[in-house]
């Protein structure tokens, strides 16, 4: 996701503020709350970068292109600067590679003004006050190496999301030792919101006209685990009297007045409990999907990634799910091409997702990074094996997403419409789903009835 910041009318004499964030929801929301922080001081939001006092990259370090395309939004942003549209324009850094590389940033970039960390996103306007002051000298480094910080729900934020939607961080961190990431690296450990600092962000959102609420973190199945006296395993069941549970969350969720969606993504295969199961299926404001991305099926390269989990669980869960949660719409993701996938190993994974039939489905190709478990590991693949193996995949699931638009053919859905004539159904998440483009325009917002009349690759027609 690439957001130009968008701001209100802007004041005369105000520093301005401009920013490019990179990456994820989980960074956006980022975003969000550093420009929440810049107008709490006083100044103003540009989405013209040659205007802007002082430009922010927000950056992504999850995967090498990611890395590669936060370094030329930094050198694109100073190469701009440097042709003189914005004498003495300022340039910080933020997000997961400031968090994870500012020393070695820090050296290899000197014309960035100061490097901000996760800790500091509540902080970012007290530190563009100091960048265009004489309080900081360039290259100014605020990251701390662990990251604790959590938002509240009187934390200042500036949606970049359109305003019927909206995405809430009900966690940060991550305690999973998957070989193949470095992302409690950068993030920390697992730490939650009280549920009460959720439920009261969720009231004013509502309240607002938010129609779609998008919960988050990088486990939202672990929330509340970290706040219990003792924490279950991976396969010992949730007992919420041991203290606040993502089941118990959405129940609370439900009681509150309005018409609006809630939605779950970035769950965990391991933290899956009956009583979450069956709370999805009893409230109808949790919508009927499900984001679990699996990685991969095959039981060696499970344990070669760490997942903590077995093909055996993943199955009996994917069971579980689809037979209590009626008309739910999985959505996951896999690796292919991860250091030792056999040929075997990745036929056995195409043949799972030939018989399971995801409504939703991604495919990533493996990317060695630095500091990983992964990344030392022997018989790493070449790019030839991970871009074909990429392509066979989803070829399949091309094939099978396109059988699935034709069921639902002649069906009438509830839909949220986020252009007049672009809309979206209960199985499509912002940004990474699909569409379903209207024949009449509806008001932006809204929920509507319309009865699907065709499809057009993975998108609908209605």
């Amino acid at each position: 996701m690439n957001v130009h910041a968008t701001g209100p009318s802007l004041v005369a004499g105000k520093p301005k503020v401009g920013m490019i964030s990179l990456g994820c929801a989980k960074n956006l929301v980022d975003a969000e709350i550093m420009l929440g922080s810049v107008l709490q001081h006083g100044m103003e939001i540009t989405s013209d970068s040659e205007e802007a006092d002082v430009l922010v990259v927000n950056t992504c370090a999850f995967i090498d292109s990611a890395k590669e395309e936060s370094i030329d939004a930094i050198l694109d942003a100073h190469l701009q600067r440097g042709l003189g549209k914005k004498p003495g324009q300022k340039l910080i850094v933020s997000g997961c590679m400031s968090q994870r590389f500012s020393r070695e940033m820090r050296e290899s970039l000197p014309e960035v003004d100061a490097f901000v960390g996760l800790d500091q996103v509540a902080e970012m306007g007290a530190i563009v006050r100091g960048v265009l002051s004489t309080e900081s000298l360039p290259g100014s480094n605020f990251v701390t190496d662990r990251p604790t910080y959590i938002p509240n729900y009187d934390t200042p934020r500036f949606r970049l999301t359109p305003a019927h939607s909206a995405y809430l961080k009900i966690a940060e961190g991550c305690n999973h030792p998957c070989s193949f990431c470095v992302i409690p690296q950068m993030r920390g450990r697992h730490r939650s919101r009280p549920p009460e600092s959720v439920l009261s962000e969720i009231r004013a959102l509502v309240a607002e006209g938010v129609k779609e609420i998008n919960l988050i973190s990088q486990d939202t199945t672990y929330y509340g685990m970290d706040l219990w006296a003792a924490k279950a395993g991976p396969r010992q069941p949730v007992d919420s009297s041991r203290g606040p549970t993502l089941a118990a969350l959405l129940r609370e969720i439900q009681e509150i007045d309005g018409d609006f969606w809630v939605r779950l993504l970035y769950t965990h295969p391991a933290h899956w409990s009956s009583e979450l199961i069956e709370t999805i299926a009893e409230c109808d404001k949790v919508a009927r999907y499900i984001d679990m991305p699996l990685q991969h099926i095959d039981e060696t390269m499970l344990g070669r990634m760490r997942r903590e989990t077995s093909r055996a669980h993943i199955e009996d869960l994917i069971d579980e799910l689809r037979a209590g949660i009626p008309g739910l719409a999985l959505r996951t993701t896999f690796i292919v091409g991860f250091p030792g996938e056999t040929e075997e190993a990745f036929e056995s994974l195409l043949e799972f997702i030939e018989r399971t039939r995801f409504e939703r489905l991604g495919v990533f190709k493996y990317s060695q990074e630095d500091g990983s478990r992964a990344a030392k590991m022997p018989e790493q693949l070449s790019g030839r094996i991970k871009n074909q193996r990429f392509r066979r995949a989803m070829t399949v699931q091309q094939r099978i997403a396109r059988e699935m638009a034709e069921e639902k053919v002649g069906r009438e859905l509830r839909l949220l419409v986020d252009q007049p004539l672009v809309a979206r159904t209960e199985a499509d998440a912002p940004d990474v789903d699909a569409r379903v483009i209207l024949s009449q325009p509806a008001a932006v917002g809204e929920f509507i009835r319309r009865r699907i009349t065709g499809s057009r690759g993975y998108d609908l027609l209605a």
